[in-house]
């Protein structure tokens, strides 16, 4: 399993009705301001010690942040931990909102 999707291909799995789990890893303020509806929060910062508790590591993760950056280190670390099927949406909610869904809006 790659460790980047496009949001294309997360809106077409969402369609689909496929089981996975979307995480947020922006800071408070960013998910206030706009986020991806169902998304799970989960700041950066709070992944490592809440991981292993509120995440399934058999379950398909799909972690954004604003442009990819964060996501895709956050994918990375979660792998190291035996997230086999984590995967960062590259791009963020940035390529989100101008690729997938024009009503998420930018900032």
């Amino acid at each position: 399993m790659d460790y980047e999707i496009t949001p294309e291909h997360v809106k077409q799995m969402a369609d689909r009705g496929e089981s996975f789990m979307l995480v947020d890893v922006r800071e408070p303020w960013e998910f206030e301001i706009v986020h991806i509806e169902g998304a799970k929060h989960t700041p950066m910062g709070d992944v490592p010690g809440r991981a292993h508790k509120e995440l399934d590591p058999d379950q398909h993760i799909v972690i954004y942040c604003h442009h990819g950056v964060r996501s895709l280190n956050m994918t990375n670390w979660l792998r190291q931990q035996g997230f086999k099927k984590a995967q960062s949406m590259c791009g963020g909610i940035d390529a989100w909102s101008r690729r997938v869904d024009g009503k998420v809006r930018t900032y």
